[in-house]
């Protein structure tokens, strides 16, 4: 049994964290960071772990735990490091987007992991500082990374994604509020949204250097929750040979599954799965990738590579029904 610490507890990351950790047959939550919170219990934020929970958030923390999450804000996770010394033996897993990119992997002597179980897994199973993926980022990896593998990407890739209202966090803003997102839709940050640093830095590990660009469009849906991507590029070869390649990097994954079916949402929705279906028009390749934001684009991949690095089951505590109807 290992003790967990989860730092910034109060946001949609962290209860989500909560409320698997709380379950996971290796795991005993030692504390819940909040400054703005403590003393509260934490069912009172997280209002769907009444009756399963009556620990409380605290101010104070536990530097010798055996794991902490951290769920700040971005741009907050070093700055909390700096404060607090932790013990040689607890591993750090970042949900920021501070130590992603190779340039910024290097903090206080330490090497954070790209945290993406599908190409590091190696590398995680015996990391002790994992950055975990952004949520966007994850989608479109998995959805090109078997192309990128197999150095099949050659010309530029193009991508449209939409995301729930949770992909924005719990503080209200002029696009999160109710009656603007209720029977609304929009984009933003065209073609230069943060988490493409994640994506090219993947494409190049794998495919190489290249001038080919991705052109990403990401949107905001008027639900709550989940990652609708879909990706197109050229590619020669046929729709079976691409269909027996995916499913021949995806063979020993754990959550990463090709379906032959066309996808939706509620497929993904409070599961850690990406879902993947790919068609074929003329010479470019469909890659449509489903993720729940929240889960496989944040906090259930964090718990995933948890495991990896204690040496769990990989999919301990992530053994999820899809919110179906």
């Amino acid at each position: 049994m290992i003790k967990v610490g989860i730092i910034g507890g109060a946001g949609y990351t962290a209860g989500e964290l909560i409320r698997l950790l709380i379950h996971h047959k290796e795991v005993e939550i030692d504390f819940v960071f909040s400054t703005s919170n403590a003393g509260n219990k934490i069912c009172h934020i997280h209002q769907d772990l009444v009756g399963t929970t009556d620990q409380k958030f605290t101010d104070s923390v536990n530097t010798k735990v055996d794991v902490v999450f951290l769920c700040l804000g971005h741009g907050n996770s070093g700055k909390f490091l700096a404060q607090y010394e932790f013990s040689n033996n607890t591993k750090i897993i970042d949900l920021s987007n501070e130590f992603r990119l190779v340039n910024d992997s290097e903090f206080q002597g330490n090497s954070y992991i790209y945290g993406l179980p599908e190409i590091h897994k190696t590398a995680i199973q015996q990391a002790n500082y994992i950055a975990n993926p952004g949520c966007f980022a994850t989608a479109i990896q998995l959805a090109i990374i078997p192309l990128a593998h197999h150095k099949l990407i050659k010309t530029d890739v193009h991508v449209n994604a939409v995301t729930g209202a949770t992909g924005a966090g719990t503080s209200l803003s002029k696009t999160t509020h109710y009656t603007w997102r209720d029977n609304n839709f929009s984009y933003y940050k065209p073609f230069t949204h943060q988490h493409l640093g994640e994506i090219y830095q993947t494409i190049e590990h794998l495919n190489g250097n290249s001038n080919n660009k991705v052109h990403f469009l990401p949107n905001r849906g008027n639900f709550s929750r989940g990652i609708f991507a879909t990706v197109y590029t050229k590619f020669d070869d046929s729709l079976d040979t691409a269909i027996e390649l995916y499913k021949d990097f995806y063979k020993d994954a754990a959550f990463t599954f090709i379906s032959d079916d066309f996808l939706h949402l509620k497929q993904v929705v409070n599961t850690n799965k990406c879902l993947i279906h790919l068609h074929k028009h003329e010479d470019q390749l469909l890659i449509t990738s489903c993720i729940d934001n929240l889960l496989k684009g944040a906090s259930g991949q964090a718990i995933q590579n948890m495991n990896l690095m204690f040496g769990f089951e990989e999919s301990e505590g992530l053994q999820l029904k899809a919110n179906f109807f």
